[in-house]
């Protein structure tokens, strides 16, 4: 899992937003105060016509009076209301798009190595149930919790301006409304945080469920997929059953603590019209003060929780920004020269090496084909030689510098990797492209393509180079897929090429043609392909055997076969199998 923010960073981003958007969230604040007064003239003016007609004095023209004034009460909080609303919204949006977008920086940030090694899940749940719950706080939440506090602080106000006496009847609630808030938020962040990871731990696990259906399928591993998946629902479970039994709490508690001076008021002032320290209509209009207390308290009681888990999911957005750069210095221009890996060693897991002492120089310009069996590390060192990850023990980089010290854009171009995972984006074939070159014109964007053999199929598309594709739109092949990747690594232009499989869902006859028809490409800079195919190591200028995370046997396909070793072995079998 990636990590949380802490109380200390959420407030301290809230405070942040609040100062650098001090003055429209004013506005909206003044607009909400007006509409609240514009309605707090309504129980005055009740309560006034009361004592009137208590008195025998309300006349036709009283009641005309009143009917106007009350008309021009409601008229006019309705048209401040709908400006105040529509400023609320705007500033919500906006700091919303704000945050959204310093979000998407830091996830753009992540380190690869990270990224690949956290639940898939995690990410996911982050980048959209996290980030709509704190859509939902930012958009609507802070305004209505800042607009439903100043109409509280008007209306009591209002309350005492008219009788202090009686208006004490509203104190009487708070003790019993703060002491189960008190109580609420002590106990909320912990039990919405275990809420929001358990929704990404399920949805990691139904992702990959169906993500890898024929494998678990093909493996009989639908009884151990299915027990993952009922963990992962009894702890949602779970999670959700104790933010409602906190809920079940704080709202009957806290509807109590409102509604309750509502009755008090009404007693109370009953005893004071006695008395004659009150007037009836001074009593009804608190009392009808209380009654319109209880809307705003009653909102901020609901938002608290919403903004609870507004604030739970920013401490996970927040904590995104928080992994650190796996990155050295920054060196923005690497040294001259080829890539060294001397003595490295890797562990995905303490004390488990899946590289030994592995010492390899990748000559500038040769064509390199890293063979062995599955399990052996190949992929591994080609993480490595992409500097995706520091070795564990060793070096991996250009003379003296490791390739983790430098700056990911001169890391890119000097180094690129390309895997059988092809990932196509939302967007046009030239968007997807120019991801690799922004400047590139359709010329050379067509030419990348027809160099890995898209050009064809590319040109059959309704709108050619400019046809959506991706998710909602035209659905590539595996194959084309990969060809895609390929097209932008010649666009992308890098000093050494990486190739992990990067044809392995090609044909074997297109993947051949396609990779030579890459080394006539990429004539004069270095190549690395890692490939189970052995027609990739025989047409390479040198080949190492990796066996058991270390280089057992090097050289030339000619002088491996001569040495009858292992790698012979390997080739007789492959030649054997057809």
């Amino acid at each position: 899992m990636l990590p949380v923010a802490d109380a200390k960073a959420v407030r301290g981003t809230a405070r942040r937003l609040i100062k650098a958007n001090r003055w429209p969230l004013a506005v909206v604040v003044v607009l909400h105060a007006l509409a609240a007064v514009a309605a707090l003239a309504m129980p005055w003016m009740i309560g006034h016509f009361t004592d009137l007609a208590v008195a025998g004095s309300a006349g036709p023209a009283q009641v005309t009076a009143l009917a106007a004034v009350l008309a021009a009460a409601f008229a006019t909080r309705a048209v401040i209301t709908r400006f105040a609303r529509y400023r609320a919204i705007a500033l919500g949006e906006r700091v919303f798009a704000e945050m959204r977008e310093d979000f998407m920086r830091s996830v753009g940030r992540l380190p690869l190595s990270v990224v690949e090694a956290t639940d898939t899940g995690d990410i996911l749940a982050r980048t959209t149930n996290d980030i709509e719950s704190v859509a939902q706080t930012v958009r609507f939440g802070v305004p209505r919790v800042l607009v439903a506090a100043t109409t509280a602080a008007l209306t009591a106000g209002a309350a005492f301006f008219t009788n202090p006496l009686v208006a004490l009847a509203l104190l009487t609630g708070a003790p019993l409304v703060g002491g189960v808030v008190r109580w609420y938020a002590r106990r909320a962040g912990p039990v919405y945080q275990r809420r929001l990871a358990s929704f990404a731990v399920l949805s990691g696990k139904v992702a990959e469920t169906i993500e890898g259906a024929r494998t678990i399928e093909a493996l009989s591993l639908g009884d151990v997929q299915r027990d993952k998946i009922d963990a992962a629902v009894a702890e949602r479970h779970t999670s959700e059953w104790r933010a409602l039994w906190l809920r079940s709490v704080l709202f009957p508690v806290a509807t109590l603590g409102f509604l309750a001076p509502v009755v008090l008021a009404l007693g109370w002032g009953a005893h004071l019209v006695q008395g004659g320290a009150a007037t009836v209509g001074e009593v009804a209009a608190i009392a009808l003060y209380a009654m319109q207390l209880s809307g705003p308290i009653d909102e901020l009681i609901a938002w608290t929780d919403e903004i609870q888990i507004g604030a739970s999911a920013l401490a996970r957005l927040l904590g995104v920004a928080q992994v650190p750069s796996d990155r050295g210095p920054g060196r923005s221009a690497p040294p001259a020269g080829q890539i060294e890996v001397r003595a490295a060693s890797f562990a995905y897991r303490p004390g488990v090496d899946v590289l030994h002492g592995v010492d390899l120089s990748l000559r500038v310009g040769e064509r390199l084909a890293v063979v062995g069996p599955s399990g052996s590390g190949k992929s591994t060192l080609g993480r490595l030689l992409a500097g995706i990850n520091g070795p564990t023990r060793g070096f991996v980089g250009i003379g003296d510098v490791a390739l983790t010290e430098l700056e990911a854009a001169a890391l890119r171009r000097t180094v690129a990797l390309v895997t059988q995972e092809a990932h196509v984006f939302v967007g046009s074939v030239a968007d997807n492209l120019r991801l690799a070159d922004q400047a590139a014109g359709d010329e050379e964007l067509s030419r990348a393509l027809e160099a890995v053999g898209a050009g064809e199929w590319v040109r059959r598309l309704p709108a050619g180079i400019n046809q959506p594709i991706g998710s909602g739109a035209v659905q590539l092949t595996p194959a084309q897929a990969q060809q895609l990747a390929l097209a932008r690594l010649i666009l992308l232009d890098p000093q050494t090429v990486i190739l992990d499989e990067a044809t392995s869902l090609m044909d074997p006859t297109s993947a051949l043609g396609l990779e030579r028809g890459l080394s006539r490409i990429l004539a004069g800079r270095t190549v690395v392909s890692i490939a189970h195919r052995l027609t990739t190591a025989r047409d390479a200028d040198r080949v190492a055997l990796l066996v058991g995370g270390r280089i057992i046997e090097s050289g030339s396909h000619d002088e491996l076969l001569a040495l009858g070793g292992e790698y012979a072995a390997l080739w007789r079998s492959w030649q054997a199998k057809g």
